[in-house]
C-alpha cells in the first residue's frame, strides 16, 4: 500500500509519546492526528509505503529518523520539458473548455514556435516557467487571447489571474500554529502587495534586498509577526519573486510574471490595505471604542443613577460619535481607490503606448522585427494593467474567489467604490481618449463586468475611433459586448488599418449595425468581406449612412455584393470605394444597380483603372439618380477625350458634379484641394510610381489650362496648384 499525505503544513502533529499514544491496530478508533503519526512512525502498517508533501517551513515537524529520503520537487529543470507542455497545452481543444473551429492548427504550432524562441532569448521568462503553474497561466493567457470568439467573452484576464491564485493557494493558511491563522492570500496582498503598489507608484520593477525589508520587516513588532516573516519567505518568497537576470541587476527581484505585480498592486488597495498612519490608528481606536462601548453603556447608566453627574451621558454620547465618524472616513477611502483607479487609467503618458493587450501579448511570444536584447530593461515601465486589474477584482465572481482565498470584499464597499467611479472615470472618458488608450477603457469596462455601470460609461460615447488598433478576435469580442450593453445609436466607429477579416465583421455585425458612419479603410477586405457588408446594409435595422470601404481588395465579385447592396438599402447617403480595385466591371455592376437605389448622395471611385466608357456610364446613370449629387473619379485611366465627353455631362444643370480632374476647362476645380487632400492621406497605401505617374499627368494639365487663360486672376490659382503638386511630386521623389 503507498500512502499519498499532501500537505503536511496543515496538521499539527505530535510525535511525543505523551501527545500521542501508540497504536498498532488498524482497527482501533484513533483521531486522524494518531493515525498518520503512527503510519510514519512506522508503528502502524510499518510494510507500507509513504510519501508526504509540505512545503519547506515544516518540513522538521517530523523527526529525521522517521524520513527515508527528502526529496525537493524545484520545477521545468529542462526547457525541453517547457517546450513539450506548451506544445501539449496548446494543442488541446481549449484550456478553459472554450474552444473556436476558425483556430486551425497552423496558428497553434505558430504560438509554439513564437514562445520557444522567446524562451530561448529571453532568460527572464524562462525562469518563471521553471514553476508548471506559471507555465499554465501562460497558455490560459494566450487561450485568452487568441481563442475568444464568443461575444461576450466567456471569461476576463483578471479571472484568469484570480484562478490562477486559488489553483495555487486555496484553503492555504501561512502557518496552522500561528493563533491569528491569516490566509497565506491575504499575507501576501498585505506585504507583496505594498512593494508591487511601491513599485507601480514609483515605476519600478526592480527591488534591491532593502526594499523587501522596507515592506516586509517595518512594521513586525511580535515575535509572532517575525515567525509569519520567516515561514512567508521560505514558503512562498520565490513563487512571487525571482533574482533578476538583466546584467547588473543580479543582486535584486523581480516578480516571477511582471503582470502578477500590477495584480497584486490591485488587491493590496482594493483591499484597502493602502491606508495612511492616521488612517490605521483611527481604525484601531474605532474596533476598541466599538467593543467597549456596550459594557462602558451599562457601567454610566448604573453611576449616573446613584451620583448625580448629568455630564456622564453627554461624555458616553461623544464617545459614540467617534465610530460613527469613522465610518464616514472608512467611506472616503472608497472615494480615494476609484480615484487611484480613474488616475490611473487615464494617465496622459500612456496615451500612445500599445494597447494592454497587445503589451501582454508582446511579454509572452517578444516583439518582431529588430530590437534589444529582451532582457534589456525598458527606457520607462508601463503599468496600464494596474487599474485595470482594480476593476477586475471588484467583479463579483473575482471577490466570490477571493472570498475563498480569505481576501474579503465586501459588497457594499464595491457598490461604494462603483459608484464613485461614475463621478471621475466616465467624465474622463468623454475628453476623446487616443485609439489604444479607448481599447484599454473598453477592456477595463469589460474587466469590471458590472452591465449598469458599462452601459452608463457607453452612453456617453458617440464617437469611437479605434483606428491603427490590431484588432484580435478578443478585442472584437470585448468591443461588441461592451457597446452591446446599450442600444443607441453611434455617431461614427472607425476602424481604419485595425487587421478586419470576415471573422471580425461577423462578431462586430451587431455594433455595425447601429453605427452611422463606419471607417473600414485599409483592412484587407475582399469579396467575402464585402457579403457580410451587403447583409449588413440589407439589414432592416442597418442605420449606417456612411460607409468608407476605400484601400481595400474589393475586386469584382465584391463589387457585385456592394450593388447589390446599394439596390436594397434605405439608409446609405455617402459611399467611398476609393481604389478598391473595381475596374470597368466592377464600376458597371455598381452603376447597373444604382438606378434602384433612392437614397445615395455621393459615391467616390476614385483609383479604380476605371476607363472612358465605364466612366461615362457612371455619370449618365448618376445624372438620372434622383440624390445623387456627387461622383469622385479621379486618378482614373481617363482620357482627353473621355475628359471633355463628362466635363460636357458634369455640368451643375445636370444635377451631378463629377470630380475627375483639378481644372474645368480654363478655370481651377472647385474640388481641387479636396482631391489633393485625399491623394495626401493615402500616399503611404498607393503605388507610388503610379501616383507619380498621374501627379505627372495632372501637372501637365495645369500647365496646358494656364497657358489657355488670359486671366491674371485665374492664372495665380493655377500657380498655387501647381505649387501644391509640385510639392506632392518632389516628396515622392525623395520617399518621404
Amino acid at each position: 500500500v503507498l500512502f499519498i499525505l499532501n500537505g503536511l503544513e496543515r496538521l499539527n502533529l505530535d510525535f511525543r509519546l505523551a501527545g500521542t499514544e501508540l497504536c498498532c491496530d488498524p482497527n482501533e478508533p484513533v483521531p486522524p492526528s494518531a493515525i498518520v503519526v503512527n503510519l510514519l512512525r512506522k508503528y502502524l502498517l510499518p510494510e507500507a509505503s509513504i510519501i508526504v508533501t509540505t512545503r519547506p517551513s515544516a518540513v522538521r515537524r517530523i523527526p529525521g529518523k522517521y524520513v527515508g529520503r527528502y526529496a525537493e520537487i524545484c520545477g521545468f529543470s529542462d526547457t525541453n520539458l517547457q517546450k513539450l507542455y506548451f506544445q501539449m497545452r496548446l494543442s488541446q481543444p481549449g484550456c478553459s473548455g472554450e474552444y473556436s473551429v476558425g483556430s486551425s492548427s497552423g496558428e497553434q504550432e505558430n504560438l509554439v514556435e513564437m514562445l520557444s524562441r522567446n524562451l530561448e532569448r529571453h532568460n527572464q521568462i524562462a525562469a518563471a516557467c521553471f514553476l508548471p503553474s506559471y507555465c499554465w497561466l501562460v497558455c490560459t493567457t494566450l487561450h485568452f487571447l487568441y481563442f475568444t470568439r464568443t461575444v461576450p467573452p466567456s471569461q476576463t484576464l483578471t479571472g484568469i489571474y484570480t484562478s490562477f491564485l486559488r489553483l495555487n493557494f486555496s484553503g492555504e493558511v501561512l502557518d496552522s500554529t500561528d493563533p491569528t491563522n491569516i490566509s497565506m492570500m491575504k499575507y501576501v496582498a498585505k506585504t507583496v502587495g505594498k512593494l508591487a503598489y511601491e513599485g507601480v507608484m514609483s515605476r519600478k520593477t526592480c527591488f534591491s534586498e532593502d526594499d523587501l525589508q522596507q515592506c516586509f520587516e517595518v512594521e513586525m513588532k511580535t515575535e509572532s509577526e517575525l515567525n509569519l516573516l520567516e515561514v512567508f519567505r521560505s514558503d512562498v518568497f520565490r513563487f512571487f519573486l525571482t533574482p533578476c537576470v538583466q546584467p547588473g541587476k543580479e543582486h535584486t527581484f523581480v516578480f516571477t510574471i511582471p503582470a502578477m505585480q500590477e495584480y497584486l498592486a490591485a488587491l493590496y488597495v482594493v483591499l484597502g490595505e493602502k491606508k495612511t498612519l492616521a488612517q490605521r490608528v483611527g481604525k484601531e481606536l474605532s474596533e476598541f471604542i466599538g467593543k467597549v462601548s456596550e459594557d462602558v453603556a451599562v457601567v454610566l447608566n448604573i453611576i449616573s443613577k446613584v451620583l448625580p453627574l448629568r455630564f456622564l451621558p453627554v461624555l458616553f454620547n461623544l464617545l459614540k460619535i467617534f465610530p460613527r465618524y469613522f465610518s464616514r472616513l472608512s467611506g472616503k477611502d472608497r472615494d480615494a481607490i476609484a480615484h487611484t483607479m480613474a488616475e490611473e487609467l487615464f494617465k496622459e503618458e500612456d496615451y500612445y503606448n500599445d494597447d494592454v493587450l497587445d503589451q501582454i501579448n508582446s511579454s509572452i511570444l517578444g516583439v518582431e522585427g529588430p530590437m534589444r536584447h529582451p532582457d534589456d530593461a525598458p527606457d520607462d515601465e508601463v503599468f496600464e494593467l494596474f487599474p485595470i486589474f482594480m476593476g477586475g477584482i471588484l467583479s463579483r465572481r473575482n471577490r466570490a474567489i477571493l472570498e475563498q482565498l480569505g481576501c474579503s470584499i465586501k459588497n457594499l464597499a464595491a457598490f461604494e467604490i462603483a459608484k464613485a467611479m461614475k463621478k471621475t472615470v466616465i467624465r474622463n472618458s468623454r475628453k476623446g481618449l487616443p485609439p489604444s488608450e479607448l481599447m484599454d477603457y473598453l477592456f477595463f469596462l469589460h474587466e469590471f463586468q458590472n452591465e449598469r455601470f458599462t452601459a452608463e460609461a457607453i452612453h456617453s460615447l458617440r464617437t469611437v475611433n479605434l483606428s491603427s488598433v490590431k484588432m484580435t478576435p478578443l478585442k472584437c469580442s470585448v468591443l461588441a459586448s461592451v457597446v452591446g450593453t446599450t442600444c443607441h445609436e453611434v455617431e461614427e466607429l472607425n476602424l481604419t488599418s485595425c487587421n478586419l477579416d470576415t471573422s471580425s465583421l461577423r462578431i462586430l455585425f451587431p455594433v455595425l449595425l447601429r453605427c452611422k458612419a463606419l471607417h473600414l479603410q485599409l483592412n484587407s477586405l475582399g469579396s467575402d468581406a464585402c457579403k457580410e457588408i451587403r447583409d449588413l446594409l440589407l439589414h432592416d435595422k442597418c442605420v449606417v449612412s456612411n460607409l468608407r470601404l476605400a484601400n481595400n481588395p474589393v475586386g469584382e465579385q465584391g463589387a457585385q455584393y456592394l450593388a447589390e447592396a446599394l439596390a436594397g438599402n434605405r439608409s446609405l447617403t455617402h459611399l467611398s470605394l476609393l481604389h478598391t480595385a473595381l475596374g470597368d466591371q466592377g464600376a458597371e455592376v455598381i452603376a447597373q444597380h444604382l438606378a434602384k437605389n433612392q437614397h445615395l448622395q455621393e459615391l467616390n471611385l476614385g483609383y479604380n483603372s476605371l476607363t472612358d466608357t465605364a466612366a461615362l456610364h457612371v455619370v449618365e446613370v448618376a445624372k438620372k439618380h434622383a440624390m445623387l449629387d456627387k461622383v469622385h473619379l479621379y486618378f482614373n485611366d481617363i482620357s482627353e477625350e473621355g475628359k471633355r465627353a463628362l466635363h460636357s455631362l458634369r455640368m451643375d444643370r445636370d444635377g451631378v458634379r463629377a470630380l475627375v480632374f483639378l481644372t474645368a476647362g480654363t478655370d481651377v476645380s472647385d474640388y481641387w484641394s479636396h482631391i489633393l487632400n485625399v491623394v495626401q492621406k493615402n500616399l503611404p497605401f498607393w503605388d507610388r510610381e503610379r501616383v507619380r505617374q498621374h501627379l505627372a499627368l495632372i501637372l501637365q494639365d495645369l500647365e496646358s489650362s494656364r497657358r489657355q487663360t488670359a486671366n491674371p486672376w485665374r492664372k495665380a490659382k493655377f500657380l498655387r496648384v501647381e505649387s501644391e503638386v509640385k510639392k506632392m511630386l518632389g516628396k515622392l521623389q525623395h520617399g518621404t
